[in-house]
């Protein structure tokens, strides 16, 4: 068969159903061969958006999702959307056509050399060079992306290499030399861990979107209540633990809960459980790691003492290693932290809640509460970037959905391509989009591509033609010199949507919120809802 079948074969083997891709001359031969491979190819509108909807599939599956491109524009198109993968730890294989095998190096029309372009950003790269090589490329691209610490995976094929002649044989097994990731974690560091949890008087356990790769949200769960021990969470770990847990306080970091601020920083215990310490999350790691006994469980080694010194290391899957921690417990409750919940508790009693309504303006806080009440439990909502995002983040209740953002690379116009990615994977389930109106003019011409493939996502835009985190940070640190923030000349979004022919309305007041938020979840189809909010609405 030709090589560009293999590839749809490979594929397949795989189990890959659905694709997210923009075609060009360069890939056309893998496009032809898709026809009739029974693979479903979604048409974006722009290539960054493939990668961001691979991703939103992806992280809901659990499994590497597929986002292909031609050659030049369409490959470095991607970029963007690989290195928002890479940094949030998403399983992804990227697809990018080439020019012809003998012109590389040449710079002819539409060359790029786009494995040298994302070797920063993705776990492996495969220029593909001899065409029988396709089949053990393509199986160790998946098994690379999707175990140890997820990430993406790029394969460059040149045009002429896509229409070889090749007899196709595809591997049962990857061996690949220095590339054994540990699963298991250490006996002897396991039994530390037990002695550090029975010793503590303030222990937190701090919960990273490691958990989801691993899917050890249940195994948390189990551990918090066996041992009484409170649960925080980064930006990327909302949602492992339910937002009304009665051992849940919040998302930690600068725009997080003070009362999980304060947890961190009056714990003597911190266990953190697939997260990687960023600086949004905490601020100041070498005071921490001074007066805090701190153990850090990755299954990146190299994530462990990069950001904070952990007194207790321990590398492999969360789930497993959660599970061996249940298991030296034998059943028995370790007990013993009342006041310290207690103290919690308090703090987080005593914190304010915001429900004013400037005249003509939606208070975005108190709108995502009320969104998250009519709800469903597996609702999924992915968030963009920017006041947007800390609105949902610290206001959104997840119950047994997932809310996803981009949180390492903080990629604006992440959102509507993550959500088709997420509906694709998951047509049963109720999905939101929710951005501001600087981000949705960065996608929303994905409106398109949800029209055409009958995408039937729910998209919130807050609107106060700002760019509104920009807009509050100069604010508070520039002396309100205000400075390339303003929107002016946006068009009207709900006209936007109805020339796409999507249903869409507009609020400005309070009491238009319950009518607005049953007919957006009601709704058969895709949905826009444009909520108008005060430029001086904050995330404070």
């Amino acid at each position: 068969m030709k090589a560009a079948q293999a590839m749809t074969e490979c594929l397949k083997r795989e189990g890959v159903k659905d694709i997210f891709g923009y075609p060009g001359a360069a890939i056309c031969p893998f496009y032809d061969a898709l026809v009739g491979s029974g693979i479903r190819h979604i048409l974006v509108r722009e290539e960054q958006n493939a990668a961001h909807a691979a991703s939103g599939y992806a992280r809901v599956t659990g499994k590497p999702a597929v986002c292909v491109a031609t050659s030049g524009p369409g490959a470095t198109n991607l970029i963007t959307g690989i290195a928002t993968a890479y940094s949030d730890s998403v399983p992804m294989v990227a697809i990018t056509g080439q020019v012809v095998s003998e012109l590389l190096g040449r710079d002819v029309f539409q060359e790029a050399d786009i494995t040298g372009a994302v070797e920063p950003f993705v776990k492996h790269s495969y220029l593909v060079k001899n065409a029988e090589d396709i089949p053990r490329i393509f199986k160790e691209a998946f098994y690379i992306a999707g175990t140890g610490r997820p990430g993406p995976v790029l394969i460059d094929v040149p045009m002429d290499v896509q229409n070889k002649e090749i007899e196709f044989s595809y591997p049962e097994s990857v061996s690949i030399r220095g590339y054994k990731p540990s699963v298991k974690g250490h006996p002897l560091q396991i039994k530390r861990v037990i002695s550090a949890i029975k010793e503590a008087k303030k222990p937190i356990i701090c919960a990273g979107g490691g958990l989801f790769a691993t899917g050890a949200r249940e195994e948390l769960r189990r551990l918090a209540e066996t041992c009484h021990i409170p649960v925080i969470t980064t930006m990327m770990g909302i949602g492992a633990i339910p937002t009304a847990h009665p051992l849940h306080y919040g998302m930690l970091g600068t725009h997080g809960r003070r009362v999980a601020n304060t947890a961190v920083n009056e714990s003597d215990l911190l266990i953190l459980i697939g997260a990687r310490v960023g600086d949004r999350a905490v601020t100041a790691p070498g005071t921490l790691q001074q007066r805090t006994k701190i153990i850090h469980i990755d299954i990146d080694p190299a994530e462990i003492g990069k950001n904070m010194e952990a007194q207790i290391p321990l590398v492999g899957d969360a789930r497993i290693i959660l599970n061996q921690i249940l298991d030296a417990f034998e059943g028995d409750s370790c007990g013993g932290h009342e006041e310290w919940i207690e103290t919690l508790n308090a703090l987080k009693a005593k914190e304010p809640v915001q429900e004013s309504y400037p005249d003509g303006s939606i208070n975005p806080k108190a709108f995502l509460r009320k969104l998250s009440a009519h709800t469903e439990e597996d609702c999924v909502v992915v968030a963009d970037v920017g006041q947007n995002q800390i609105w949902t983040a610290n206001y959104f209740e997840v119950k047994k959905g997932r809310l996803l953002t981009t949180g390492g690379m903080g990629t604006m116009g992440y959102s509507v391509g993550a959500a088709e990615g997420v509906k694709t994977a998951l047509p049963d389930t109720q999905v939101i989009a929710v951005c501001g109106d600087g981000s949705f003019q960065m996608q929303m011409m994905e409106l398109g591509t949800i029209c055409q493939h009958h995408i039937p996502v729910k998209i919130i835009v807050m609107k106060n033609n700002r760019l509104g985190m920009v807009r509050e940070l100069q604010k508070n640190m520039y002396h309100e010199n205000y400075s390339g923030v303003d929107l002016t000349g946006s068009p009207d979004f709900v006209k936007i949507a109805q020339a796409y022919g999507i249903e869409s309305m507009r609020i400005s007041r309070a009491e238009e919120e319950e009518k607005a938020v049953q007919t957006l979840l009601q709704s058969a189809g895709p949905f826009l809802l444009e909520c108008d909010v005060s430029p001086e609405e904050s995330t404070l």
